[in-house]
């Protein structure tokens, strides 16, 4: 038997935003009226209060993502809101009435809409001091910036080297970075944004654009000894960062921002003990435990409004989707561009 909220009226109808092509044209997002989904069993039924864009839901909408839905579908792969209903099981039902985090499941349709279907796995309760603004962006990139942290701590790096350092994502590993005590050098593509960077009190930052790039980057690797890298941007960023790292050293790709193949030489591969693997934190969840998730949600929620904080440029609502997406992509440094299924 679905739970529903006290005092909570359904709609049976619903917006959401449409993604009917991967072809990027102007018919391939459209404002619809859906009918609210129904929960099932471990599910629950999300009234949606915010859903930010980010680079992964641009690849989404390409098709290029590692998980390709079955056209039309609500596009968003990360949001918050509160739990209405739950279609049963003891997680879905004790969710009820929780404001949460919550990510698109990977069948389903996303978060870009009035309501959202997802597994209750899939919702994180927010904490009382997180607002759901901050809670409708903390999963893909302060996670992310988490794990990728985790895994440098754990591998017994002291320092580390990342691409997109600018982007909102790499400032979170900046800030993480020295919040453990850990050298990074940061990556990025213009000067203003090495001023940026260096205002936030990094130390080494380089601008990939600039011919002596290569030798400098080369030169930071060998005095901080820099054996992993976080790249976001791929394609021929990747094997400047494999020739630059320290013996036995290791490119982590997480992003495609060039939109070009990652490339590598095998020679370096071969006769240094390099290696360049992807991740992707789908993976990275789900190799832990239902607590584990809760307790690396938990770290990340206590630092949402200090290190793994995220600046907002606009709000907008559904109906302006194409207006956002330029926004966002015109600008990415600026902050995250917001829709709001409800407007305050």
């Amino acid at each position: 038997m679905t739970k529903v909220a006290d005092s909570q009226a359904i709609p049976t109808t619903m917006r959401a935003i449409e993604l009917r092509s991967f072809e990027r044209t102007p018919g391939s997002l459209a404002i619809v009226a859906r009918p609210v989904p129904r929960p099932g069993k471990g599910q629950v039924l999300v009234q949606m209060a915010a859903a930010p864009i980010n680079p992964s839901d641009l690849v989404f909408l390409r098709g290029l993502y590692g998980i390709k839905k079955s056209l039309p579908v609500v596009p968003g792969l990360e949001g918050s809101g509160v739990v209405v209903a739950a279609g049963g099981g003891l997680l879905a039902r004790a969710l009820v009435g929780r404001r949460v985090a919550c990510s698109a499941p990977p069948g389903g349709d996303g978060t870009w809409a009035e309501y959202m279907v997802t597994s209750a796995a899939f919702c994180f309760p927010l904490r009382k001091e997180v607002s759901l603004e901050q809670g409708a962006m903390s999963i893909v990139n302060p996670v992310t910036a988490w794990a990728l942290m985790d895994l440098a701590r754990h591998g017994g790096h002291r320092a580390v080297a990342q691409t997109a350092a600018a982007s909102a994502l790499g400032r979170m590993i900046l800030r993480l970075a020295q919040r453990f005590g850990m050298q990074a050098v940061h990556i990025v593509r213009r000067d203003e944004q090495v001023e940026l960077l260096r205002s936030l009190g990094a130390q080494y930052v380089l601008n990939s654009s600039r011919p002596e790039f290569d030798t400098e980057l080369h030169k930071l690797c060998a005095q901080l000894n820099v054996r992993l890298a976080f790249d976001a941007v791929a394609g021929e960023m990747t094997n400047r960062l494999v020739r630059a790292l320290a013996p036995g050293g290791r490119v982590l790709i997480y992003g495609v921002l060039d939109g070009a193949p990652c490339q590598a030489d095998p020679g370096v591969l071969i006769f240094t003990g390099k290696s360049v693997e992807g991740f992707w934190l789908k993976d990275w969840l789900r190799k832990k435990s239902l607590l584990g998730q809760f307790l690396a949600m938990r770290s990340v929620q206590k630092l949402l409004p200090t290190d793994l904080r995220t600046e907002v440029q606009a709000r907008l609502p559904l109906e302006d989707v194409a207006k956002a997406l330029e926004q966002y992509v015109s600008g990415m440094t600026r902050g995250k561009v917001l829709l709001l299924p409800r407007q305050p």
